[in-house]
């Protein structure tokens, strides 16, 4: 009898892990794939009924990500990371990515990915102008950062402060490049935010999505995907600018975790979010994929003409990113 319970609990033991080991083999971990962000909800869907493969989703942000994967460097829990843009090159040279090239890579534009593979865009969000037409009051549509300096526009404009938010460094960056400074020199920058005060400006520090549909802020420094989401998801009279002097494009990447326990999994779900039927998901999210090719027509429609996007400039990230401190410091101290 003794034997015979022996030989059922090996067997039960054996079943237990062979399931274990079946259901690992099924499912790859994401650190910040959250659902309500980007439309992750619907990507993961789409990953597990293409792939087989379930990917749980996960709320951390991107500092926390990165901080999370540090700690397990030695023993890692996720196989990918979903990151904007200047956490991932701190991921690669932190050591706990590893470099991957998925199927689509040579679609992907040389300035947005890391050329050994460590990190790669899979959308982006482009800076520029939020507008409430109707809170406009008759007054025209900015088309340029120049036009935000008229005096017509007092009191219609806000930026999220570019000392405490990254979207309102991220204007800064752009107004500053577009005017022709560069991330050693600010100068431009804290001019233009100078002369910007008379105009009376609000300044939140946090995202101002529905200050903007309510019509308290007609004109606001946001990505562009908040504004097509007011267009065509919320009904709002919106529009949106990409001003005429350029502005900045911010991507978001993807990389494979170093040493993560599925890295083949892992792999196929980098290759399908990179996927036409991927990057659509995320060109029915407003945001812009990077693979522009893949977005069918009807989706294509609704984001501004590539002559827009032209101008749109890329930078280097891994420098905004060292730069990003000494530029709040001096905000506070001459703007503020």
């Amino acid at each position: 009898m003794k034997a015979l319970m022996n030989k059922i609990l090996r067997v039960g033991l054996f079943s237990l892990a062979f399931s274990s080991s079946v259901a690992m083999a099924q499912s790859a971990i994401c650190y910040n794939c959250p659902p309500e962000w980007a439309d992750w909800g619907s990507q993961l869907k789409a990953i597990k009924s293409k792939t087989g493969i379930t990917v749980p989703p996960d709320n951390k942000n991107s500092g926390q990500s990165l901080a999370q994967l540090v700690a397990e460097k030695n023993s890692p829990v996720a196989d990918v990371t979903y990151l904007g843009v200047t956490f991932g090159i701190q991921a690669a040279a932190d050591g706990v990515v590893t470099p991957f090239k998925p199927a689509a890579w040579n679609d992907i534009p040389d300035a947005l990915k890391d050329p050994a593979g460590n990190w790669f865009t899979i959308h982006s969000g482009t800076l520029g102008f939020m507008v409430n037409v109707d809170a406009l009051k008759g007054k025209p549509i900015p088309q340029s950062w120049a036009d935000l300096l008229k005096p017509e526009y007092k009191g219609l404009i806000g930026y999220l402060d570019p000392a405490s938010a990254f979207v309102g460094y991220v204007g800064a960056v752009a107004i500053n490049q577009a005017r022709g400074g560069s991330l050693e020199n600010f100068g431009p920058a804290i001019e233009y935010f100078t002369a910007l005060k008379k105009n009376e400006p609000i300044v939140p520090k946090q995202t101002s999505y529905a200050r903007v549909l309510s019509g308290e802020i007609a004109i606001l420094l946001d990505y562009d995907f908040n504004a097509y989401r007011a267009k065509y998801k919320d009904k709002a009279n919106v529009a949106f600018v990409i001003p005429t002097e350029g502005t900045l494009v911010v991507p978001y990447v993807m990389s494979l975790v170093n040493k993560g326990p599925n890295a083949e999994n892992g792999k196929k779900v980098l290759d399908f979010v990179l996927s036409d039927e991927g990057q659509a998901i995320w060109a029915n999210a407003y945001l812009r994929p990077v693979r522009v090719s893949a977005v069918p027509a009807e989706v294509q429609a609704r984001f501004l003409p590539a002559a827009d996007y032209a101008r749109a400039k890329t930078v280097d990230y891994g420098q905004m990113a060292k730069v990003q401190k000494l530029f709040s410091e001096r905000y506070l101290k001459d703007v503020q």
